[in-house]
């Protein structure tokens, strides 16, 4: 390799590096919405995986069956959690592609 191309790629890593950053950043401060049957229960996360806001309505609660409402904010969560991971995904996905085998 010529000393001139390895600056030149040197260049495009950090550049790459740069936007990668900024990428996550913007990720971390997404918010996601997961929601389990008919919205009973709806839980906000940001993209860092973070719980900000978790709803649930009344006819979600039922004392006699409390593993209803448990199964219903489990599956919120993983709907929220599967959103973040695609949405991860296709986001930085794309740098680790274009990344040169070391």
């Amino acid at each position: 390799m010529m000393p001139g191309n390895m600056q030149g790629m040197m260049k495009k890593v950090q550049k790459m590096q740069k936007q990668m950053q900024k990428d996550q950043e913007e990720l971390n401060q997404t918010e996601f919405a997961g929601k389990a049957s008919n919205d009973e229960v709806v839980v906000k996360f940001t993209g860092d995986k973070k719980m900000q806001d978790i709803a649930i309505k009344a006819e979600a609660i039922d004392p006699d069956d409390p593993d209803m409402l448990q199964d219903l904010i489990i599956m919120a969560v993983n709907d929220a959690m599967d959103q973040i991971d695609k949405k991860t995904q296709s986001t930085l996905g794309k740098y680790s592609q274009g990344m040169p085998r070391m």
